[in-house]
């Protein structure tokens, strides 16, 4: 995932870091007793993190892994504010900050400690004035793509999707005054859109797409659109896939075959679904077909009686399908007149 730090609305950096006059906020703030001694003109940075789900956890591990490095000193002070649950063990935010020993607040308690910045990623909540006003520095947010690419309602996923890498989120607190002093306004080049995402984007497309292309496109929608197949007639959801290591794919069994994509064959020894993409092969751990089954459970239930019923079939007769689903008619609007 590539990651933009943008800032949003605070007030103006002391101590001449940054740049024109004092905004009328700012001149407010300063009436209600703010001091321009507090403001810290280089690390370590005292920071509040706004998050909650997988996305915002891995934007809060790289600040936690920042504040354990004393080598060099880059964060102070890490506390977490997140959104009340009804799971008992919280997001994936609280669970992390649990696991990691952080401060916790739940929205809208954001505690009462003195910050240098905040940072605030896939929060769902909208940050006062007044509440950004409280960081010298503003407050952080990050966005899962390097804008302008993938602007639209479904960033992370076309992220994912598209192998993007990360870059950009403790680099800019390394040099924060200065980077927020040199920020410029998006550039209209480049420009992309991530769409939101349809039940036919999950169907597989074996002699189309590569296993690598598959297990981003699982990684990037699986956990909300199970990745969808066609298995004899029946449409049978892929739950859980995984990468295919090279002993598995030196297995003469797999060297042997006719390589077609959609192919599936069960490898005992690492109890999975094996099936032929474009290009290489790819791991299927359980599927849904009436109900969740492990490869195993697949191979007992409905590979081998196959194989037993037509011992005379090559392997390649067996195989997944690409999964057509019917396009929906736009109506056509009628004007009474």
């Amino acid at each position: 995932m590539r990651v933009l730090v943008r800032r949003c609305w605070g007030p103006p950096l002391a101590h001449g870091a940054g740049r024109g006059r004092p905004s009328p906020q700012w001149r407010a703030l300063a009436r209600l007793g703010w001091e321009d001694s507090r403001v810290r003109e280089k690390p370590p940075w005292r920071v509040l993190f706004f998050g909650t789900d997988q996305f915002a956890c891995e934007a809060l591990r790289a600040l936690h892994a920042a504040r354990e490095n004393k080598e060099e000193e880059l964060i102070d002070r890490l506390e977490v504010v997140t959104v009340p649950s009804p799971s008992p063990r919280g997001l994936p935010v609280k669970q992390y900050a649990v696991q990691s020993h952080l401060p916790i607040y739940e929205w809208p308690d954001v505690g009462s400690g003195e910050y240098d910045v905040g940072v605030v990623a896939s929060f769902g909540r909208l940050l006062s004035e007044a509440l950004i006003l409280k960081f010298p520095y503003g407050i952080l947010n990050v966005h899962p793509s390097c804008l302008p690419r993938w602007r639209g309602p479904a960033p992370v996923i076309h992220t994912v999707l598209h192998g993007d890498t990360v870059t950009g989120l403790i680099s800019v607190l390394k040099n924060l005054p200065e980077s927020l002093s040199n920020g410029r306004q998006q550039p209209t080049e480049g420009a992309t859109y991530a769409p939101k995402i349809s039940a036919g984007t999950s169907c597989v497309k074996w002699e189309e797409q590569t296993s690598e292309q598959i297990f981003r496109l699982y990684r990037a929608i699986g956990n909300i659109i199970p990745l969808q197949t066609l298995w004899m007639a029946n449409t049978i959801k892929l739950l859980d896939l995984v990468e295919v290591n090279s002993s598995v794919l030196a297995d003469p069994k797999l060297t042997g075959q006719a390589l077609i994509p959609g192919s599936v064959i069960y490898h005992k020894q690492s109890q999975i679904l094996l099936v032929y993409c474009k290009d290489s092969w790819i791991g299927v751990r359980s599927v849904m077909l009436k109900k969740a089954l492990t490869a195993t459970d697949f191979y007992n239930g409905y590979l081998h009686p196959w194989y037993h019923k037509n011992s005379q079939a090559q392997p390649s007769q067996c195989r997944f399908q690409t999964l057509r689903l019917p396009t929906k008619k736009k109506q056509k609007k009628t004007v009474a007149m």
